[in-house]
């Protein structure tokens, strides 16, 4: 009995300090040293409305914004048509996992297959306007929530936003340059772009 009545109360004792107190300390932590982080990142626009999050990709179509990443799960859009059995609602993240000797990636790059989710069909623009595009224009992430695109995605999209826009092409360069981001603590992948953010920033700009 007496062993017994130890157990419970190393079991108590165990769930009330990992169940209780320090799921309490890592929320008073999160929201007094990381408040932005610990709510989402979320981003608002000039009328303090949230917009999106930092850390979750949108899709942009319009010749006035710099594209995103194609997705295969359209960043988990709500409005996406045939998403009949409300899968995308939940956040959905994943790949195609087409590899490079699958012909339906190159027909899903093409438009043949989907192209919602194509070069040909998310992005028409891109060919229209004669630009070269880049690997992380082409190809989904491994997530399809990627926020971010690389600085020669970026570049590369530079005359069409400037045209449509009235900007000067320079304006737009020293834009990218003001919001890149760089390595994961210095080390861990490539400088980048987070697309909501720079689009964020061409709204910002005196028009």
């Amino acid at each position: 009995m007496r062993d017994l009545i130890k157990a419970i109360r190393v079991t108590l004792v165990l769930w009330g300090l990992v169940a209780v107190l320090y799921p309490i300390a890592l929320l008073v932590v999160g929201q007094v040293a990381f408040p932005y982080q610990a709510n989402g990142s979320l981003l608002k626009n000039a009328q303090g409305e949230v917009i999106g999050s930092a850390l979750i990709g949108q899709p942009f179509s319009s010749d006035r914004y710099f594209n995103s990443r194609p997705s295969t799960t359209n960043y988990s859009s709500t409005n996406s048509q045939n998403d009949t059995a409300g899968i995308l609602k939940t956040g959905v993240s994943g790949a195609s996992n087409l590899a490079p000797s699958n012909p339906a990636l190159l027909d899903r790059i093409k438009g043949k297959s989907d192209p919602q989710k194509a070069i040909a069909g998310a992005f028409p623009t891109l060919q229209q306007a004669g630009i070269q595009p880049t690997a992380d224009l082409l190809y989904t992430s491994g997530s399809s929530l990627d926020p971010h695109i690389s600085l020669e995605a970026a570049r590369a999209q530079s005359d069409r936003v400037s045209k449509a826009r009235g900007l000067q092409p320079n304006q737009l360069e020293t834009l990218i340059g003001q919001n890149i981001e760089g390595r994961s603590l210095g080390i861990f992948g490539e400088p980048g772009v987070n697309v909501l953010k720079l689009n964020l920033a061409l709204d910002a700009l005196p028009s």
